[in-house]
């Protein structure tokens, strides 16, 4: 059973692994990360562990039983009980629920662990596997997501209100 899990410095070389061999499936839906990316994975995997480090962001990562990343699903810039959602899955588990199932499980990770009581997402508009996601994992549109803010391309926000559940 695949297991929501904290990423960590061991994760590199799966979450690599994960974005080389689903490059051009989420290219079809969100803009590319380009080669510069790929060239500098490791130097942007640290930056990544260390705004986490810091408390700034909250990155995961889904795993199968064998190691391998089946998703990547980011708490980012935490600030004042706000974050913003962001994740991609593995286009082998597309369309199976398993983001939306994997979004929810965030949504109370995020109220319990992180004491956040709202969170934002945003999708283009051709991203409509995204956008029926996030419907069903309780986000509902609120405006207009601009061009600056998704490599480019205009884009719908969403957002959710979470129930704060301390975890003990």
């Amino acid at each position: 059973m695949p297991e929501l899990k904290r990423l960590n410095a061991g994760h590199a070389p799966a979450v690599l692994a994960f974005e080389l061999a689903n490059r051009a499936y989420f290219a079809a839906s969100v803009p590319d990360r380009g080669d510069a990316f790929f060239d500098r994975f490791t130097d942007r995997y640290n930056a990544l562990l260390a705004e986490q480090e810091a408390g700034i962001c909250a990155f995961h990562v889904l795993v199968a039983e064998d190691g391998s990343v089946l998703g990547r699903f980011n708490l980012i810039d935490i600030e004042d009980h706000t974050a913003e959602l962001g994740y991609r899955v593995a286009q082998h588990v597309a369309g199976r629920g398993v983001a939306t199932a994997t979004v929810r499980e965030l949504c109370r990770l995020a109220a319990a662990r992180h004491g956040l009581r709202t969170l934002q997402a945003a999708t283009t508009r051709r991203n409509t596997a995204s956008q029926k996601v996030l419907a069903r994992a309780g986000f509902g549109p609120v405006g207009p997501a601009g061009p600056d803010h998704l490599g480019g391309e205009p884009g719908i926000w969403y957002q959710r209100e979470l129930a704060l559940r301390l975890e003990y």
